[in-house]
C-alpha cells in the first residue's frame, strides 16, 4: 500500500464534511458582508459632556436627532442600532453665553458595519449661564369655600419658603412656589395637608424637597 493512497483513504471519509462547512462558512461570510447596504434614518440620543463645574445649561436643549446611517439589513438591527448616540464635548465652555455646535460623523458612536451620512438637525444651539440658588415663599392654592356656618381663619406653611436652583436668569424670575390646589369645601376642623409645591419653569428645581405640610385653622361663624 502507497502512502499516497493511505492518505486519501485517511482524508475521505471527513471530505464531504469539510466541504459542507466551508460552503457554509462562504455562505455565512455572504449573508454578513455580501448582502445589499440600504439607509435607514434613526431617532439617536444627545449626549452632553464635561460642562465645567458652576454652570448649567438654560436653555431647551434637544434630546435626540434624526441621523441618516448606512448597513446591511445584518448590520441595521435595533440591537445594533439602540448602540448608537451623539455626544456634544462642552469643556472648552468657559462662562455664560450662547455656543453653537456643529454636528458631523465625529459626534457620533457607531457599532461596526455602521457608516454614518447625515444628521437633522447639523447644528445645536446652547444658552449656558451660571447656577444660582435661592429661598422661595410658598403660595398655597385653596380651592371652593368651608360649609357654611364655618370660615378659614388661619393657614401656616411649614417651610414657608424652598431652595430652588437652576440657571442664574431663570431662577431670579420665580416669584414663588405654587402648591397643588386644596379643596376646602368639606373642612371645618382644623386640618394638616402634605401637598407638593410645582415652578412652571422646567430648568429650575428644587433643591432638596417640594412638599410642604399646610395647617389650615376653620371656625364656626358667631350666629347673632
Amino acid at each position: 500500500m502507497s502512502r499516497t493512497g493511505g492518505l486519501v483513504r485517511k482524508l475521505t471519509p471527513n471530505l464531504g464534511w469539510k466541504v459542507a462547512s466551508l460552503l457554509i462558512a462562504m455562505l455565512l461570510w455572504y449573508a454578513v458582508e455580501g448582502a445589499p447596504e440600504s439607509v435607514t434614518i434613526h431617532t439617536v440620543p444627545v449626549l452632553y459632556r464635561n460642562l465645567a463645574s458652576g454652570l448649567i445649561l438654560s436653555s431647551d436643549t434637544p434630546e435626540t436627532v434624526r441621523a441618516e446611517l448606512r448597513g446591511t439589513s445584518v448590520k441595521l438591527t435595533l440591537a445594533s442600532l439602540a448602540q448608537v448616540s451623539a455626544a456634544l464635548d462642552l469643556s472648552d465652555v468657559r462662562g455664560p453665553g450662547e455656543r453653537t455646535f456643529n454636528l458631523s460623523r465625529e459626534n457620533f458612536s457607531l457599532p461596526g458595519g455602521i457608516s454614518f451620512l447625515h444628521v437633522i438637525p447639523s447644528q445645536v444651539r446652547l444658552v449656558v449661564d451660571r447656577i444660582a440658588y435661592r429661598d422661595v415663599p410658598v403660595n398655597v392654592r385653596i380651592e371652593g369655600t368651608p360649609p357654611a356656618g364655618y370660615t378659614l381663619v388661619r393657614r401656616e406653611i411649614t417651610p414657608d419658603k424652598l431652595r430652588i436652583s437652576g440657571p442664574e436668569r431663570r431662577v431670579t424670575r420665580v416669584e414663588f412656589a405654587e402648591t397643588d390646589p386644596i379643596d376646602v369645601s368639606s373642612m371645618t376642623e382644623t386640618s394638616e395637608v402634605r401637598v407638593n409645591a410645582f415652578i412652571p419653569d422646567q430648568r429650575v428645581q428644587f433643591d432638596s424637597q417640594s412638599a410642604v405640610i399646610i395647617k389650615l385653622t376653620f371656625e364656626r361663624i358667631p350666629t347673632r
